[in-house]
């Protein structure tokens, strides 16, 4: 038998190592860790934890007129039943960044005109419910020579702007939002914006200007924030009510709300719901925010890793309270076929096995809430 040549042998390991090291898995991690990495060096750390909890009062421009419930889901960091969309919004912020940003530097303002990439706004308003803080980032905003504020911009993105004929009435509060809060902090009128739509599929965009609106503004968005408020400071789970017929159906709570397709109605924020799969990273980030619970037993099938570090719920006879070791019972891993309870399968009475109930499930001093 010939001799093997050693460059071809080493050639081909390097190849088995390349292969082995592109992986959807590896390509998640690397993004998470990447993350991690630059909310250290851009001093951010505190992105990498937990938020602490908003106040009642307090509100973020982005969130106006939502649905209620899933605001307060949000805010209280329920554990969202989907993945991220992250690549929509890496694509916002490129196409507002990268493109737009350029665009009304060298197409739109003058020589005594600047564009800012974004600009703060906190301020109060007296309500019904006490003092409302709204604090939020703008877009991209046209100044003067002295960074005042000229024109407000509003940059969405859409996967078609071909049917947009009006600008969302959501995305107008945000700028209105926007306007009011710039208005007090430079002390001068700004009533001007663009809300500027542009297709992630064709890079197509549409623009609308409107003027801030008192009306608009006092009846509709503060009314929506005092409400909000009054459910926060009652700690009242808000109604399941959407503002939009869409919400519904991209929302990452539905399941818990009772508007999925499993038999949970009107569940709180805390909890890991029983029999239902979460992405890892959703897992991850929920239990690290909540010191004190573990995983269930469904999601330990599918996250050995987290298994070893959280610990694991019991499965619970949904009959007879029975309780059993998450790697006991014979299992296939698909959550539409729960295991059977050994117990009552023995008294002939077959009844499916669930993880603790939301209720059981502890949460001690550990549990945060997300702004």
């Amino acid at each position: 038998m010939g001799e093997v040549d050693s460059d071809t042998n080493r050639a081909g390991t390097s190849e088995i190592h390349l292969v082995n090291e592109i992986s959807g898995k590896q390509f998640q991690d690397w993004y998470r860790e990447r993350k991690f990495r630059k909310n250290i060096e851009n001093g951010k750390p505190y992105f990498n934890g937990p938020p602490s909890v908003p106040s009642p009062q307090r509100h973020s421009p982005s969130q106006l007129l939502q649905c209620h419930r899933k605001i307060a889901y949000r805010q209280h960091n329920a554990p969202a039943e989907k993945p991220n969309p992250t690549g929509i919004f890496w694509f916002g912020s490129r196409f507002e960044e990268d493109l737009v940003v350029d665009f009304l530097k060298k197409a739109v303002v003058n020589d005594q005109e600047y564009v800012a990439n974004s600009l703060w706004v906190d301020f109060t308003v007296q309500a019904d419910t006490g003092e409302i803080q709204i604090k939020g980032e703008t877009d991209p905003v046209i100044v003067d020579a002295d960074g005042e504020p000229l024109l407000l911009t509003e940059i969405k993105t859409k996967q078609s702007v071909a049917n947009v004929q009006s600008p969302n009435k959501h995305h107008r509060a945000q700028a209105h939002a926007y306007m009011k809060g710039l208005s007090e902090k430079y002390d001068r009128t700004v009533s001007e914006a663009v809300i500027l739509y542009g297709s992630r599929k064709t890079l197509n965009a549409k623009t609308f200007h409107i003027e801030f609106d008192p009306w608009f503004w006092r009846n509709t968005v503060l009314n929506w924030a005092e409400t909000h408020a009054t459910y926060r400071l009652n700690e009242d789970l808000p109604p399941a009510a959407p503002e939009y017929s869409w919400e519904c159906s991209s929302c990452s709570y539905s399941e818990r709300c009772g508007r999925g397709s499993a038999s949970y109605e009107d569940v709180d924020a805390t909890g890991l719901l029983p029999l239902h799969e979460y992405p890892e990273r959703v897992v991850r980030r929920y239990l690290e925010g909540n010191k004190d619970t573990k995983l269930t037993p469904t999601l330990s099938e599918r996250y050995p890793e987290l298994a070893d570090k959280f610990g694991v719920h019991d499965w619970r006879c949904e009959r007879c309270d029975g309780t059993y070791p998450h790697d006991s019972p014979d299992w296939t891993g698909n959550v539409s076929e729960p295991p059977l309870c050994p117990s009552c399968c023995d008294d002939g009475v077959p009844a499916t096995l669930r993880g603790d109930s939301i209720d059981t499930q502890k949460i001690g001093e550990g549990h945060h809430v997300a702004e």
